[in-house]
């Protein structure tokens, strides 16, 4: 499987945008750990915290197309390093924050808009600019899995860092290791370009969004990626408030979204390896069915530690892992010129779900006093995603190899 990544210039480029990925997207998905202690001292409630954090999940997905197409004309390399910073700043700031409408500066708007600027549309379509043709299916489950590992490794240290230093503290500490990914950078991008095919009419970024929408298929692909989005933004933000219903400790609930990240390390190399041997629609229509399944699996059992880690280890494995097919698919049907471009778009989709996901399961709190409304809703609209994605007009990996 990644016989294709040994060279070392095509390594250096695949693991510097992995570990770019793995430190906002690590930062990024501990931000539900910090919910509670958000409520505690600053009494704004439930309710207005995950509206923050619902802003930034639409804001990630937003800035994602705009940053990629600033990418795309003048290149990554200001487009990562500004990310970095604003992202760093975003959590920085967050402490001084007495009010609703500061926390969704802070978070809703300069930490969301720093970590979507260095996020999958800009890494992935950088790196596939960089890289041969058959490198890139095993580079973007490489990329994707920095992310998962990133979740690994951040949500257990920002747990006991806010234990340790409290909450405060902790996010200053995220704003430092942040800024310690600027080298990273540097490496990614001083590689030399790899030659691009050019379509045989390329009238600019504009013509190709117009295209771009007008794709049947590329519109289903948007329409998966929104209940994608809206599944993740719900576990990632709620599932502490969930595990505290239980009556668990929290630890649980950092030790399952640490479950979840290293899952998705094995689910996003395995994503990899079944784009270069599958249709990409079909590897993303199993995905979304198993979410459906394992969701009415765990409405049924108990609320134990042992049933939330086997949770999450099921949830892990395709809970990012869907971004490799997904990119794969955009970049079947519009090759790889205004990859950061158009995939951004379907970011923005995925969080424009993201958005929902996270403020419904805020109200359903509220209202209800309980997720439940929210299990079934997403349990629903996982089996839609499933469906949508089974009429995508995809051609073969083979035939793509080919014509690319």
């Amino acid at each position: 499987m990644f016989h294709s990544l040994r060279r070392p210039d095509i390594l250096v480029t695949t693991l510097a945008a992995a570990g770019i990925l793995m430190v906002t997207m690590g930062g990024r998905q501990s931000l539900g750990l910090f919910v509670g202690p958000l409520d505690t001292a600053t009494g704004l409630g439930v309710v207005t915290i995950s509206l923050a954090l619902a802003i930034g999940q639409f804001t990630w997905g937003a800035i994602q197309p705009l940053a990629g197409a600033f990418a795309d004309r003048f290149g990554p390399r200001a487009v990562l390093i500004g990310g970095l910073i604003v992202m760093a700043l975003g959590s920085a700031i967050t402490p001084f924050m007495e009010s609703g409408f500061g926390l969704i500066v802070s978070l809703g708007l300069l930490s969301a808009i720093g970590s979507g600027a260095g996020s999958f549309s800009v890494l992935i379509g950088a790196a596939a600019q960089r890289l041969p043709l058959e490198a890139r299916g095993a580079a973007s489950g490489v990329i994707n899995a920095g992310g998962s590992f990133g979740q690994f490794v951040f949500a257990p240290i920002m747990q006991r860092l806010i234990q340790g230093v409290g909450w405060m503290g902790a996010l200053w500490a995220m704003a430092l290791l942040t800024l310690a990914a600027l080298p990273l950078v540097g490496k990614l991008t001083k590689q030399a370009v790899a030659p691009v095919k050019q379509m045989p009419a390329d009238t600019g970024v504009l013509d190709a969004i117009r295209a771009a929408i007008q794709n049947p298929s590329y519109l289903l692909l948007h329409a998966g990626f929104f209940t994608c989005g809206l599944h993740i933004a719900f576990l990632v933000t709620h599932l502490p408030g969930e595990v505290q219903l239980c009556g668990l400790s929290p630890a649980v609930a950092s030790w399952s979204l640490a479950i979840i990240g290293l899952s998705n390390i094995f689910g996003s190399l395995y994503a990899g390896w079944c784009v270069s041997k599958y249709r990409s629609k079909y590897v993303l229509a199993v995905m979304y069915g198993s979410r459906a399944l394992l969701i009415a699996w765990y409405l049924l059992m108990p609320r134990t530690e042992l049933i939330y880690y086997v949770f999450a280890v099921g949830l892990g494995f395709t809970w990012l892992a869907t971004v490799p097919p997904t990119a794969a698919i955009v970049g079947k049907l519009f090759g790889v010129r205004y990859m950061a471009t158009l995939f951004g778009l379907t970011m923005l989709s995925h969080q424009i779900g993201g958005f929902f996901g996270a403020y419904l399961g805020g109200l359903a709190i509220s209202r209800f006093g309980d997720y439940s409304w929210m299990w079934y809703t997403d349990m629903v609209f996982a089996a839609a995603a499933a469906l949508v994605n089974l009429p995508i007009r995809e051609a073969p990996v083979a035939r793509s190899l080919a014509s690319a």
